[in-house]
């Protein structure tokens, strides 16, 4: 690790001025310090910031301030009723003591896990521009299938971020001019195209004040995650669901995909063609055409496309089986 200057922010103003990494619980970044995969200068620290509250919101949703931790947030009774498919996601990652420390900021704002990115003798357009993807022609197993470009096929690591997704969440944000915007959580993530270095929108010294939920909708919540081991693993392939039925048939669906892109995957496409339908494997199984339609695999990971078809018809069975 390289030396760096360190400041704890005493206000959002100050953070903002300071210049510099924000951190807070630091679960991802130390580890890219540690690598120096990341080498920052200068980090602020942003604990002592007000941003660790859970507010009802005038419209009946939720404010979840940035640094409410994923323990704190999977165990918050809302959460647990309302947004269930957010608390099994939390519960999904990682193990006890990381969600204790990981903030719902940070959690955001994860970095990938591709193992060419953390290596840091092997090129990667990710960490170094121009240098070129070693994944591409190299062991891909865990990487994307949908979204990709030929200078990135990394997958986004974060269960939270896709259950969120599905809900319709939005990200607060305050910027270096004291500027304050709402970006949509469909709109933060950028796919790489040919600039896989820029992961989001947030510009430089931009800082998550909160995420915000709509309203929640009722339906019948789900989470699945395939992985290789029972805990502390990332998603080969997950499925985040919000399905509501009425009268026999599917009046409204949210689905959010992890471990298949750049970015929690999120085709409303594939949501139209469910909404007003009879909940049937013929129905699932076009769905799952409509979604993996562009998908393309790289070898090792050829197997996702088949599995997420699998999980997707499973997770739409479960989620409708009272219709």
């Amino acid at each position: 690790m390289r030396p760096f200057e360190y400041t704890r922010a005493a206000s959002v103003g100050e953070a903002r001025t300071l210049g510099g990494r924000y951190i807070a619980g630091g679960t991802n970044l130390l580890d890219l310090m540690k690598l120096e995969v990341e080498t920052p200068e200068k980090i602020v620290d942003i604990t002592r910031l007000p941003l660790n509250e859970i507010k009802a919101t005038e419209d009946g949703g939720l404010k979840i301030g940035a640094l409410v931790t994923n323990s704190v947030l999977a165990a918050d009774e809302r959460v647990r009723k309302n947004y269930a498919v957010l608390s099994r996601a939390l519960l999904a990652g990682a193990s006890g003591q990381l969600r204790n420390k990981a903030s719902t900021g940070g959690n955001l704002l994860q970095r990938t896990r591709c193992g060419y990115f953390y290596e840091t003798s092997q090129p990667c357009n990710k960490r170094e521009p121009g240098s070129g993807c070693a994944a591409i022609g190299g062991y891909n197993r865990i990487h994307a299938i949908l979204g990709a470009s030929d200078h990135c096929i990394a997958t986004h690591p974060s269960d939270m971020a896709v259950a969120m997704m599905a809900l319709d969440a939005v990200v607060e944000t305050e910027g270096a001019d004291g500027r304050t915007r709402e970006i949509p959580l469909k709109d933060f993530y950028c796919l790489p195209g040919d600039t896989p270095h820029i992961e989001t929108v947030l510009n430089a010294g931009e800082l998550i004040l909160n995420i915000r939920l709509p309203k929640p909708t009722g339906g019948f919540h789900v989470y699945r995650k395939v992985r290789d081991r029972a805990s502390y693993a990332f998603a080969l392939v997950s499925v985040a669901a919000v399905i509501k039925t009425n009268g026999g048939t599917i009046s409204e669906a949210s689905l959010a995909f992890g471990g298949l892109a750049h970015k929690p995957w999120r085709d409303p496409k594939v949501e139209e063609m469910l909404i007003g339908g009879t909940p049937s494997r013929d129905l699932f199984s076009k769905a799952a055409d409509r979604l993996l339609a562009d998908a393309e695999g790289q070898g090792a990971n050829d197997f996702k496309i088949p599995l997420a078809r699998r999980t997707l018809i499973s997770v739409l069975a479960e989620a409708t089986q009272g219709a």
